[in-house]
């Protein structure tokens, strides 16, 4: 019983409290915020709704998983990424064959459905913290020889990879956040800036191709509806609906649960989802997304932080993966909230409904606790070490 109990303290002295709590309290906040974007669809007489409590119960799960991934050794991740790789492509392959997308993109293979449970599950989710685990490996193994051509050409396939899975299956929001993460891991890496140069001089001359060969017609229509809502008044209506949703909260907001078109069944269509930081700009105004920017901010410096506290190199590109796919999806749903990016079915994390965007998010504090612990370790083992007394020291 005492060595259980001296476990358990060890596991909680070795534990990222700061992110876990950071986490917690965002996750709750979002929580609320998802109840009263769907109150309206609760049944006569209750003030729970289903997109709550799937929530809920996949952030108390969520947060579980995190704790459980945390204990698991940083050796072991690094020994199994080759069937992270595997499980990842075979994955997205069986949700190309067998996917369902949105109502409004049917040809889309975005979503898998479990058997006739009516869940669905977003396998891009959880490929994005397999990519960063094994990327973050591959770029390890290049440590010192990652400029060399060869070495570009192997990582550039890595990458190719999922973000060409993920485009076939019609979710560019995904794709982009993949392309966020690899420009950021690649940076901290050490790659040259020659290449980046390169590479976005490259994606420049490649816009008109991917205008005309990869985005559909709905896809093309969303970035035309920003430059000319007039002649896009469907396309456009979620999106100006949500900004004059953040625009009638003001300062203070107009109340959580009293928001005017919140409560309004589908005034704000996907306001639980995509739309979901609109619902915090009318019921709590300025200050309320103020608060959710600012705990958001603060769970991607905590990440940020444990990747600069590695001692051996090894845990920080990977920490710089999980934060910058957090910062990406931040920056582009809030962009479309604001109707100043086209809507490309991104979630802000912590905040939007959803089991499978929740879930995955928590598998990667999980991940970003377990290199917590294992700098704490070896930090450490390190000062152990440097405090063992060598008589030939001073001769």
């Amino acid at each position: 019983m005492r060595i259980f109990f001296k476990t358990v303290k060890n596991i909680i002295k070795e534990t990222d409290k700061v992110l876990l709590l950071l986490c917690a309290i965002t996750s709750a906040f979002g929580c609320v915020s998802v109840l009263s974007a769907t109150l309206w669809s609760a049944s006569e007489g209750s003030k729970i709704t289903r997109d709550f409590i799937v929530m809920t119960f996949a952030v108390c799960t969520g947060l579980i998983i995190a704790l459980v991934i945390s204990l698991i050794d940083y050796e072991f991740i690094i020994k199994i990424a080759p069937f992270i790789g595997i499980f990842c492509i075979g994955i997205m392959i069986i949700t190309l064959l067998f996917g369902v997308g949105p109502i409004e993109r049917p040809d889309a293979k975005t979503w898998l459905k479990i058997g006739n449970t009516g869940i669905f599950f977003q396998p891009s989710e959880i490929v994005k913290i397999g990519f960063i685990i094994t990327f973050g490996v591959h770029l390890e193994k290049l440590k010192g020889n990652i400029n060399h051509p060869f070495s570009i050409l192997q990582l550039a396939l890595h990458a190719i990879t999922p973000i060409a899975l993920v485009i076939i299956s019609g979710d560019m929001g995904s794709a982009l956040v993949f392309m966020i993460i690899t420009v950021v891991m690649l940076f901290i890496a050490g790659l040259h800036w020659g290449y980046f140069l390169a590479g976005g001089l490259l994606a420049l001359a490649s816009l008109p191709l991917a205008w005309i060969y990869i985005l559909d017609g709905i896809q093309k229509d969303r970035f035309l509806a920003l430059i000319n809502p007039e002649a896009y008044p469907d396309i456009i209506y979620q999106q100006e609906r949500g900004l004059a949703a953040i625009g009638g909260g003001g300062i203070t907001g107009q109340g959580l649960f009293n928001g005017t078109l919140t409560q309004i069944p589908n005034a704000i269509p996907e306001a639980e989802n995509d739309m979901i930081f609109t619902v915090i700009g009318e019921e709590l105004g300025l200050i309320g997304c103020v608060v959710a920017l600012l705990l958001l901010t603060g769970i991607i410096i905590r990440i940020i932080r444990t990747g600069r506290h590695d001692k051996i190199g090894n845990t920080k590109v990977m920490c710089y993966g999980v934060a910058s796919m957090i910062a990406g999806q931040v920056i582009i749903n809030i962009g479309m909230c604001l109707m100043l990016l086209p809507v490309i079915g991104i979630t802000l994390p912590f905040f939007s409904a959803g089991g499978s965007s929740n879930l995955c998010i928590y598998f990667s504090i999980g991940l970003i606790m377990s290199f917590y612990r294992y700098n704490q370790q070896n930090e450490l083992i390190h000062v152990s070490q440097s405090n063992i007394y060598n008589p030939f020291a001073d001769i």
